[in-house]
């Protein structure tokens, strides 16, 4: 007889305190020793975690108004500008921005870190003025605890598998991959493999709108299909995408969040970065989701893309696992590759462990999808349309 659960009957485990708890490499020792079906019946619950460079993301501001009120037109925040075209005191600042003084080297990943580690941001605001706000000038501090709201809001975040990146160039590029040596000198990739949220649950049967998440040290939620987002892509036999796939756009609040968690990045040569650190519960609610989860780094796979060749459309070098591009080499046309992480591993598995800390000590509910993400399919393409001669 199959083994089933709900959401309803984990939290309910949950509340009582007798929920089982493990994370996303801890379940594959235990499905080995138990099977499936046994190990189904014994784990509740499994938390899957990542911490990396994710380049859209970004967070709201409301500032409260000043006397005499002002309708901001043009933001800075310590010299980095911040969208205003919302309403008076609102502003988005995205977290690749880069300082107008600094150029890359402080961003808008720098200001959003600073807010949250409570330091003093200095805002500077323009206007033309009006009737019903006059002011036409600003210049100010705040901070997280002085600003009405301040909440992160990621288009897109948590990549369902990504490409590995190498150059078959004569040249060193200057990549969102990190730096790429000529003639195929590295291989560069980005994700937690094992402990990766999407890889775990492939086909989004537990993630959706409204799944409740650990974003950044707080409570956060997903709350649309993350940019980007593509479902028709080839798959391993387990339901393992081969290529990008799913991706998330998140919410939470900023002022709640936990610096350790996430941190500005500087690109060399190319830009500024925020890693996030998002943990994501997953449910054991049948056996075919624990086949899911007990799902390892050998059997996950994917694509060697050539970063040299300047299309959207990039070559493909062959495939490899993520056991592999783990042991710090790959062998490439005969040659050993040196490999390297842009996430970090180290940082997913604390946040693995804090999420299982939270559910196990009833800090942390789990929330079932208000919708799954219904009709979404391929990527449309920008087409360039020719000058009229």
């Amino acid at each position: 007889m199959s083994v089933k659960k709900s959401f309803e009957e984990i939290n309910e485990k949950i509340k009582k305190g007798t929920v089982v708890v493990v994370t996303a490499e801890e379940v594959i020792d235990i499905a080995k020793e138990k099977g499936i079906k046994d190990a189904t019946r014994y784990v509740d619950v499994v938390t899957t975690a990542t911490f990396g460079p994710m380049c859209s993301s970004g967070a709201f501001l409301n500032f409260g108004h000043a006397d005499p009120p002002i309708r901001m037109a043009e933001v800075s925040l310590n010299n980095v500008t911040a969208y205003a075209g919302l309403a008076a005191v609102d502003v988005y600042i995205g977290a690749t921005e880069p300082s107008k003084d600094k150029g890359i080297e402080y961003g808008g990943a720098h200001v959003i870190c600073d807010l949250i580690e409570g330091k003093k941001i200095h805002l500077k605001a323009t206007s033309p003025g009006t009737d019903c706000y006059p002011r036409k000038e600003i210049d100010t501090y705040i901070t997280k605890d002085s600003i009405n709201e301040a909440y992160l809001f990621n288009p897109r975040n948590c990549y369902q598998n990504y490409n590995a990146a190498i150059n078959t160039s004569d040249r060193t590029l200057y990549t969102y991959m990190g730096v790429l040596g000529p003639n195929m000198a590295n291989i560069n990739y980005s994700t937690s493999g094992e402990l990766s949220p999407l890889l775990n649950d492939p086909f989004l049967r537990t993630i959706g709108i409204g799944t409740k998440i650990f974003l950044a040290g707080t409570t956060g939620y997903v709350s649309w299909q993350g940019t980007q987002f593509v479902n028709t892509v080839a798959r391993t036999e387990k339901g393992v995408p081969l290529s990008p796939a799913a991706t998330l756009a998140v919410i939470g609040d900023l002022k709640q969040m936990k610096g350790e968690y996430i941190k500005p990045a500087v690109f060399e040569k190319y830009g500024t970065s925020l890693f996030v650190g998002i943990g994501i519960p997953i449910p054991v609610l049948d056996e075919d989701m624990m086949m899911n989860l007990a799902i390892e780094n050998k059997d996950i796979y994917t694509q060697i893309i050539d970063y040299s060749v300047p299309r959207r459309s990039k070559p493909s070098l062959g495939k490899v696992s993520y056991a592999e591009l783990r042991s710090g080499t790959v062998t490439l046309d005969g040659k050993k590759i040196p490999t390297a992480p842009l996430s970090s591993l180290s940082k997913a598995r604390q946040i693995a462990a804090k999420l299982k800390e939270w559910i196990q000590n009833n800090k942390f509910t789990l929330q079932e999808p208000i919708k799954a993400f219904d009709g979404v399919t391929g990527l449309n393409t920008l087409e360039e349309i020719p000058e009229r001669s």
